[in-house]
Order: structure tokens, then sequence, then C-alpha cells
């Protein structure tokens, strides 16, 4: 099995379904591997996600869950853990202020690393729906930019072409430009690189909208509302949970985005 940074090459035998033997062939698959997260110490969740860009990753997954602004979150110390047969794992650390620790404590009593969903570990349905702030700013993005950006993203997705397993968030300008994308093998782990890659270079989620490659699930629009972001475009469908999340946010929907139309959510 040879590796690199977000894929490894696998041998595989194609076979149709009338061939006994087959033809041997390679399959660059996603990388996937465990992510601990610390905050000043305390060991918080285990995410599963592609170790690339992984200051982006913890700084967008600290954000996106509430636990601090972009301005409260530390240098994030990487360390690579060897773990044997099943490959590598890391550790990052970062520190945050002593403010931010009480909720931190009370969570990681809690919670349950698995996705980067945003709702592992959550008791009761009060915490896992629980209030959302009001954009202040609405999209100015015309449908004829979000087609040019979806045309562009296809060719900004090295890892998802290559092993055609991985999912990307674009943040795009209201004109259609893409400014930055991030992939992983988890859409929430997507856009918390995304949303921590906006932090990380000053970038202003408000000025632009988001296009993601999977569908419009709640936990992507609560992600995208919290980072200020006016617009959040899918090309797959959304939830009923997504949409009257959206509306009370004041969140602008674009699904099922194709080449050639796309369904804006009323």
């Amino acid at each position: 099995m040879e590796a690199n940074e977000g894929a490894v090459t696998v041998q595989v035998r194609r076979s149709t379904y009338s061939a006994e033997i087959g033809t041997a062939e390679t399959l660059d698959v996603p990388v996937e591997a465990p992510i601990a997260i610390e905050t000043n110490g305390i060991a918080y969740a285990v995410m599963m996600a592609t170790p690339l860009d992984m200051e982006d990753f913890v700084s967008g997954f600290l954000m996106a869950e509430g636990l601090a602004q972009a301005h409260e979150v530390g240098e994030v110390a990487l360390h690579r853990v060897e773990n044997g047969e099943w490959g590598n794992g890391h550790v990052a650390r970062v520190n945050l202020p002593p403010e931010r620790l009480g909720p931190i404590l009370e969570r990681a009593r809690r919670r349950v690393g698995d996705s980067s969903c945003g709702i592992c570990g959550i008791e009761g349905i009060e915490a896992a729906l629980r209030p959302l702030p009001t954009l202040t700013r609405c999209s100015g993005a015309q449908p004829q930019a979000i087609g040019r950006a979806l045309e562009a993203l296809e060719c900004l997705q090295p890892l998802g072409k290559l092993t055609r397993a991985m999912h990307a968030a674009a943040f795009c300008d209201e004109g259609g430009v893409i400014q930055l994308v991030r992939e992983d093998v988890g859409r929430h782990n997507a856009l918390d690189k995304l949303i921590g890659a906006l932090a990380r270079q000053g970038i202003d989620p408000a000025m632009g909208f988001i296009l993601m490659t999977s569908r419009c699930s709640y936990e992507l629009v609560e992600k995208t509302v919290r980072a200020g972001c006016p617009m959040l475009v899918t090309i797959s469908a959304p939830t009923d949970l997504a949409v009257r999340r959206a509306k009370a946010a004041g969140l602008s929907l674009a699904v099922v985005v194709r080449g050639d139309s796309m369904l804006l959510v009323d």
C-alpha cells in the first residue's frame, strides 16, 4: 500500500459479473485517521478525518462547536502518534482562554468522538437544537455566479478527483470566484476546515457563499450560520430540518445544483 498525505494506493481487481478472475488494477482511496483534539491539556474529542489542513480543521471545529471565537484559538501544535498496523494518528493541542474551560469540561464528560457532525455526545433535543444567531446580511450572489462556481470546483478537488470518495467545501465570492477549497472524507470535516481557513486568513464569510459537494443537512446549515455566511449551496437536496433552521436564521439555500439548473429554497 503506497501512501501520500491525503490518499493511499491499494491493489484491486476489476471484474465484470461474468468474469471469474478479472484484471489487476490500482485504486486511490482517501486517508482516514484519528485526530485527537486537546484543549488546555483536556482531551475533548477524537475525530476521524483526512489528516490534511489540520490546523484549519481544529480551528474551524472549535468555532463551529461554539467553543471559541477565531481570535481565541491559539497556535495548534500537532503530534504524530504511531498506531501500529492501523497507521498513524495525530494529537492536536491548542490553548483557549480560561473562561472557555467551563463549557469544555462539562461537554467533555459526555462527548463521544465520531464525525464532526456537531451533535455527537450531546444529550437532549434542546442541546442539539440550541438557538442560532440571525444573519444580518443577505447574499448578493446570482444564479449565474453559482453556476460559475460549480463549474470551477471540479478542477479544484485534487483528492476528490483522485479517489472519488471525498467531499469538498468551497468559499466563493458573490461573483462566483472560488477563494478557498478544503477536502475531507466527511462533509462536516470539510466545512470545519473551510471555516477555520477563512478565519485564519482573515476572509469575511459574509461576503460570499459556501458551496458543498454533499446533501444539505441541518448540521451544515448551523455551521454556515455560525460562521456568518449568508448562503449555502449544495449539490444534493436538503432535509426539512435544514430548511426550517435556515429560514429561522435568514440563511439562503440553493440545492440540487446541476450544470443547467438549481433549486432555490423559498
